[in-house]
């Protein structure tokens, strides 16, 4: 990458797009050369508008973190929404961006694309090997059609046309700029709304979904950012070195996990929330434990540098940033 390159950063406003924007300007890439588009401006599910968009801009790399997020519940209650939505947005800016000679993109999925029963931790090959978690299905479905997008693109126009897609499959994601939506949000931004509201209702008790025992893995978002723009620029040899054209996705984790229950009380703590803390084990666990495996990315030289403690401390200062007064 060189700092005249023209960048469409997909999601510019979502957690991890805006941080990747933060990273890109932090490091000398200039603002004018850095394209954004609002979603009143240019909505991503329509063909027309991204075909129309793309051949307007010309951009020379693609940052697609664009995507509609969300928890247990919100993929419980909106999964028509969830993998209609992805499916849209990945197919509409994958081929738009081949069409005008987009030669490097960068596809974000997620590590739910794994089977919810996988070998622990998860390495990339177990993709495709045993059932979903039924959950968030559809949404984890439509992260898979994205990675087999750019596989796809890659085994039929790589050679003749120079193009390079890649894939990275973060694990859980949390900091500033998160959803704390206190029903569409993921864990960590929901344990530090309610426990805040807790707080400062000075309540005695609060439940958690699930028994506490699930184990997660937890990477703060400017880390993921980095390993975005790491792999997007790492040298072709290099990243065709750890993958296979039918493998081309790599993990990007801390490669350690914590407890909900853990976790639950260390947020607890940084919040300053003193009374119970309960689980409502009639609510859904998901899978028992979800770790992935960040050895190639490893390899390719990229390690997260920030620790579960200063992350949540970070987050949930920007929580509080977005309170109303």
């Amino acid at each position: 990458m060189t700092e005249n390159a023209k960048i469409f950063v997909a999601g510019h406003n979502g957690m991890v797009g805006s941080s990747i924007i933060r990273q890109l300007t932090a490091t000398g890439h200039g603002k004018d050369r850095i394209i954004t588009r609002n979603r009143a401006d240019l909505d991503l599910t329509n063909q027309a508008d991204v075909r129309a968009f793309f051949e307007a801009e010309l951009p020379d790399q693609v940052y697609l973190a664009a995507a509609k997020v969300g928890g247990i519940y919100a993929n419980n209650t909106w999964p028509a929404d969830f993998i209609y939505q992805n499916l849209m947005i990945e197919a509409n800016v994958i081929d738009a961006a081949f069409r005008v000679g987009v030669k490097r993109l960068l596809f974000l999925g997620s590590s739910c694309i794994y089977p919810k029963l996988a070998p622990q931790p998860m390495q990339e090959n177990v993709l495709l090997s045993g059932s979903l978690e039924p959950t968030n299905e559809p949404y984890a479905i439509a992260k898979i059609a994205g990675i087999k997008l750019c596989e796809s693109y890659n085994r039929q126009y790589g050679a003749s046309h120079g193009i390079d897609y890649r894939s990275v499959m973060p694990t859980n994601l949390y900091g500033p700029g998160d959803n704390y939506d206190p029903m569409g949000s993921h864990v960590v931004p929901a344990l530090i709304g309610r426990f805040h509201e807790a707080k400062i209702n000075r309540d005695s008790e609060i439940f958690i979904w699930g028994s506490g025992k699930q184990k997660r893995e937890f990477l703060f978002v400017d880390d993921m950012a980095s390993a975005c723009i790491h792999v997007m620029n790492a040298d072709k040899n290099a990243y065709d070195d750890c993958t296979e054209p039918m493998l081309s996705h790599i993990n990007v984790g801390v490669g350690h996990d914590i407890s909900i229950a853990e976790l639950a009380q260390t947020i607890a703590k940084i919040v300053g929330y003193e009374g119970r803390i309960s689980y409502d084990i009639d609510k859904p666990d998901g899978p028992p434990r979800k770790l992935i495996d960040s050895s190639l990315i490893q390899r390719l030289g990229w390690t997260p540098k920030i620790n579960l403690v200063d992350g949540l401390q970070r987050a949930y200062k920007d929580f509080l940033t977005r309170q109303p007064a």
